[in-house]
């Protein structure tokens, strides 16, 4: 009979390890994909009705993705990362991602990839402000960088924390070409962060974008793409500005994580989001798609007319990353 019991809790063990090793075969890790961020909910539940890959929604921002990945350098637990470009570029400078050139990597501009496949845009965003009108209270909508440092915006204002959030660094980008300064002079965005401090902003590490649809949140630096989901999908009192001053448009990239313990079903995953698929998900949620010519006609409508988005501008994505350290430390010193 003990031999008898023996043998079944043996099978059963065998039963239990094949089941694990298929879960794990058919899954994989992604840092930074939040569901609520960019509609990475639909995308995962894509991915996992189109390939069979089960990824786990991830809450981490770029910043803490990075940081992971570094810290499990030597054993890497994910097996692709999202990163905003500037992070995408020090992962490969830290060496915690590998080449790989998707299927559809000559469809991506060269501007837009790593030439080794380190990186590679997957869409863009342009950010400036997310305002939920009902929390104004009858106040202005604020059109520019400056309206923000008036004192009737007390209280109302966040933005993510730009020494962590790549969204953040952005905002502080954004501010500071906008107001004069360059990426080797950051001495307008951190007055401006002083001056900000006087109207109390909230300054979350993730992403925000349940806070503003309670009203938690009544103005928030953020993409445009956030505002028009807010607006168009969940139907809420939610405007969108590109500040008067001017603004940025940028990258957001997905890469292969080095030696990543799932890497064929991570690769899976990586065609998937650039699959014709996958890059409608992105345009269907309001970004712009890295591969398509031109965003669906009843998707374009609900934009923002040319003329606000001619005052989004792009700048050397390397030197912003370069000099990302830089900032955060002084950030940190100056401001919080």
């Amino acid at each position: 009979m003990k031999a008898l019991l023996n043998k079944m809790l043996c099978v059963g063990l065998l039963g239990f390890a094949l089941s694990s090793s298929v879960v794990m075969a058919q899954s994989a890790i992604c840092y930074n994909c939040p569901p609520e961020w960019a509609d990475w909910g639909s995308q995962l539940k894509a991915i996992k009705s189109k390939t069979g890959v089960t990824v786990p929604a991830d809450n981490k921002n770029s910043g803490q993705a990075l940081a992971q990945l570094v810290a499990e350098k030597n054993s890497p637990v994910a097996d692709v990362t999202y990163l905003g470009v500037t992070f995408g570029i020090q992962a490969a400078a830290d060496g915690v991602v590998t080449p790989f050139k998707p299927a559809v990597w000559n469809d991506i501009p060269d501007a837009l990839k790593d030439p080794a496949g380190n990186w590679f845009t997957i869409h863009s965003g342009t950010l400036g402000l997310m305002v939920n009108v009902d929390a104004l209270k009858g106040k202005p909508i604020p059109q520019s960088w400056a309206d923000l440092l008036k004192p009737e915006y007390k209280g109302l204002i966040g933005y993510l924390d730009p020494a962590s959030a790549f969204v953040g660094y952005v905002g502080a980008v954004a501010i500071n070409q906008a107001r004069g300064g360059s990426l080797d002079n950051f001495g307008p965005a951190i007055e401006y962060f002083k001056a900000l401090k006087k109207n109390e902003p909230i300054v979350p590490k993730q992403t925000s974008y349940a806070r503003v649809l309670s009203g938690e949140i009544a103005i928030l630096l953020d993409y445009d793409f956030s505002a028009y989901r807010a607006k168009y999908k969940d139907k809420a009192n939610v405007a969108f500005v590109i500040p008067t001053e001017g603004t940025l448009v940028v990258p957001y990239v997905m890469s292969l994580v080095n030696k990543g313990p799932n890497a064929e079903n991570g690769k899976k995953v990586l065609d998937f989001v650039l699959s014709d698929e996958g890059q409608a998900i992105w345009a269907n949620a309001y970004l712009r798609p890295v591969r398509a010519s031109a965003v669906p006609a009843e998707v374009q409508a609900r934009f923002l007319p040319a003329a606000d988005y001619a005052r989004a501008k792009t700048v050397d994505y390397g030197h912003m990353a370069k000099v990302q350290k830089m900032f955060s430390e002084r950030y940190l010193k100056d401001v919080q």
